[in-house]
């Protein structure tokens, strides 16, 4: 009978040196990809400052708001196109968006190129009230 408990024990020590393997594999991997993007190239704003260009064809537009309605978390508003993109403003300081809600961006600017890439041409559907 000692020789089943000795080798349950073993079968056990040997799952969980597996798992713990593939948990430190995972952590690795998360770390190098990460959920963070890289910013699009050009000049960004740190969230404070308006902005007006037109990026890969689309006319898009950034300013701060005053802390009203649904702007009061994020104290600022993107448009593409003069549609309004709805964005939020993380805890660490960086921005999701409906289009990119899995990816984080460190500026409204690189977040609204970054929905523009996403829609490829596409219109942004109206906020429903």
């Amino acid at each position: 009978m000692s020789e089943i408990t000795t080798d349950l024990t073993r079968r056990r020590m040997l799952q969980g040196a597996v798992v713990a393997t593939a948990v430190a594999a995972g952590t690795v991997v998360l770390g190098l990809t990460g959920p963070t993007a890289t910013p699009a190239v050009g000049a960004d704003t740190a969230g404070g400052e308006s902005f007006d260009e037109v990026f890969r064809g689309r006319r898009i537009q950034g300013m701060p708001m005053s802390g009203d309605g649904h702007h009061a978390m994020s104290g600022y508003m993107v448009l593409i196109d003069g549609r309004e993109l709805h964005m939020m403003r993380n805890a660490d300081g960086t921005w999701i968006s409906v289009i990119n809600h899995y990816e984080t961006f460190t500026t409204p600017r690189a977040l609204v190129r970054a929905a523009v890439n996403s829609l490829d041409g596409a219109d942004l559907a109206p906020i429903a009230a």
